[in-house]
């Protein structure tokens, strides 16, 4: 990595955002103190090209800076994310010859925040099929109406990337990828009380006819499995950011683990429970399952940043590190659980935060079932008919 990321997150900046985070959680609100900080240090145009007004950074940077961010802040890291895949499936496509999201990296330097608007209820077609209704007009430009859930940054956000489905086309159905901005036409719903995440207040979004203009079309695919380079963009740094924050919050209790360790005294020996042998081992288990990730994460962010080719194996190693991330977390918070105490049960310690945060990584794409598949058919091939 050719940065430290004190540089652009520093000690400072982490403290401040981590001394916020139980606030955020308990009040169910939308971090904005952090956002005003985090677009002060520049950080919303971190994969924006240096020549069009960002940092240039790469996705390997960019990775290891939102594991840092999530350790301070998990909510926080998820809801920049949903920012940042749209700028990095910019760069993406950038590196590989394609320049139709330029707009969006121009938006991200002049301020704009852009939100991920393909989540649908019950579509577990995903990126290859959509329940929104994406009507072409004579100008070129399409108007979209549907419900989008899980839309991070819902109070906040000035862009939407959003896709939907053209029907009427006489040379459709196309899968259409476009831009719209905040308007009336755009609703979004004040319902997210969840569980865990709750700053990345990841309101459902109404689209009642909302314009994308022809210049913020950017694509039309066929419907279905697609090798586009959107749809390679989108899923790539979708699931390796994805990762990268869950990896982060691993990393968070395992330090706060050793850290109850070291100060619980047991009454029993006198000593301190780092001085336990099944606490020592299960502090060993949790090394063990967190060290294997950034690696991991390291190599196959290189290797977006590098063009490198894994042909049709992209898409079983993507949802491979997704899910190996956040199921990771999930069993490295349970275990920090278990070595902390019973204190770590009440509301107001951060592993109790930490434990319903880690929770939504089971809902992303690619959900558990979903990678799996993935992965047997990238081994053994399709399921015969």
């Amino acid at each position: 990595m050719s940065i430290d990321v004190r540089d652009i997150l520093s000690d400072e900046l982490i403290d401040r955002i981590r001394s916020r985070a139980a606030r955020v959680d308990a009040d169910n609100v939308f971090p904005e103190e952090d956002l005003a900080e985090l677009r002060e240090a520049g950080y919303l145009r971190a994969l924006v090209p240096a020549d069009r007004g960002g940092l240039g950074l790469t996705l390997a940077e960019v990775s290891q800076l939102q594991q840092r961010l999530a350790e301070a802040a998990p909510a926080t890291a998820l809801a920049i994310n949903m920012h940042l895949v749209w700028t990095g499936v910019a760069k993406v496509m950038q590196d590989r010859g394609i320049d139709d999201l330029r707009f969006v990296q121009e938006g991200a330097a002049a301020g704009e925040v852009y939100a991920f608007g393909i989540s649908e209820a019950g579509n577990d077609l995903v990126l290859f099929g959509s329940d929104t209704d994406a009507a072409p007009l004579p100008d070129g430009s399409y108007a979209f109406t549907g419900r989008k859930i899980f839309t991070s940054l819902g109070p906040v956000w000035t862009q939407l990337g959003l896709h939907g489905l053209d029907t009427t086309s006489p040379d459709g159905p196309h899968m259409v990828y476009a831009f719209v901005s905040r308007d009336e036409r755009i609703v979004t719903r004040d319902d997210w009380d969840t569980l865990g995440m709750r700053g990345t207040q990841s309101r459902t979004t109404e689209l009642h006819g909302a314009i994308a203009p022809p210049h913020r079309v950017v694509r039309r695919v066929a419907p279905g499995p697609n090798p586009d380079p959107i749809v390679f963009g989108i899923f790539s740094v979708f699931e390796l950011l994805l990762a990268s924050v869950y990896t982060g919050i691993a990393r968070r209790a395992l330090d706060l683990a050793v850290g109850a360790a070291r100060s619980r005294t047991s009454k029993k020996t006198g000593r301190t429970y780092s001085q336990d042998p099944d606490i020592r081992r299960r502090i060993a288990e949790m090394a063990l399952a967190y060290d294997a990730l950034p690696p991991q994460l390291a190599v196959l962010c290189h290797d977006i940043d590098e063009r490198a080719d894994h042909g049709a194996r992209w898409f079983s190693l993507l949802s491979g590190i997704k899910h190996r991330a956040t199921a990771t977390a999930k069993r490295v918070v349970d275990d920090a659980m278990l070595v902390a105490g019973g204190s770590s049960y009440f509301s107001s310690n951060e592993l109790s935060r930490l434990y319903r945060d880690v929770l939504a990584g089971a809902f992303h794409p690619s959900d558990p079932e979903s990678a799996h598949a993935t992965v047997a058919t990238a081994w053994l091939g399709p399921v015969e008919s």
